[in-house]
């Protein structure tokens, strides 16, 4: 499904400036955004729900995510506004791991004021990932998309830019159909993190994303 995609050629950016490129295209008229969020252990430093979370502060980290609500509803406001649909897919693995059970409960605020999220079960697409896994991407409408890098410890390192269309359009394909079997955000939060107990020490042995 994204077997073009380690054969694309790209251009390295570091974190500024891929935030910087990725603010200017989505001004641009871009259409739609898709996410697709692979990955299970990152660092989320100088956010405070992730800093609360890794201190081993549950509570306090939910309280904090939920306190981004109407920052959360500003940015589907102006993507609104702009005319660019907002979608993203984030892959789970079993067991949860600590880091995607805290982000999953960021996501709910998120979809709570309207942002499409889906959710699919990595043991689903299995035989996609038979070879590789699939990119952690963001694509901005048909224009560029950016598969997001990491370091060894789980920090956003920036991301390789593409912007071949024919690569792009694949690309988009390959979401469009995981999308498609993608399950709804609260039907997979309510059956699968609801009922787990609060993650024990997870700030102290292991990375999460930044």
């Amino acid at each position: 499904m994204f077997d073009s995609f380690p054969g694309g050629t790209s251009e390295r950016l570091d974190r500024a400036a891929y935030h910087a490129d990725l603010n200017r295209v989505y001004s641009s008229g871009i259409g739609f955004l898709n996410k697709l969020e692979r990955g299970q252990h990152f660092q989320e430093r100088g956010f405070p729900s992730w800093e609360a979370f890794a201190e081993g502060d549950w509570g306090r980290a939910l309280s904090l995510a939920d306190e981004r609500r109407e920052e959360y509803a500003r940015e589907i406001r102006r993507a609104s506004e702009t005319g660019v649909t907002h979608r993203r897919l984030r892959v789970v693995e079993f067991p949860v791991t600590p880091y995607v059970q805290w982000e999953l409960f960021v996501l709910r605020v998120r979809v709570d004021v309207g942002d499409a999220i889906k959710v699919i079960d990595a043991r689903d697409i299995a035989g996609i990932e038979r070879n590789r896994l699939v990119p952690e991407v963001v694509i901005l409408g048909d224009v560029v998309m950016y598969e997001v890098v990491y370091d060894e410890e789980g920090n956003a390192a920036g991301a390789n830019r593409y912007t071949d269309s024919s690569l792009i359009r694949k690309t988009n394909a390959g979401f469009d159909a995981l999308y498609e079997r993608g399950e709804g955000f609260h039907d997979f939060f309510d059956r699968e993190i609801v009922p787990l107990a609060p993650p024990r020490g997870a700030g102290t042995s292991t990375g999460f994303r930044g």
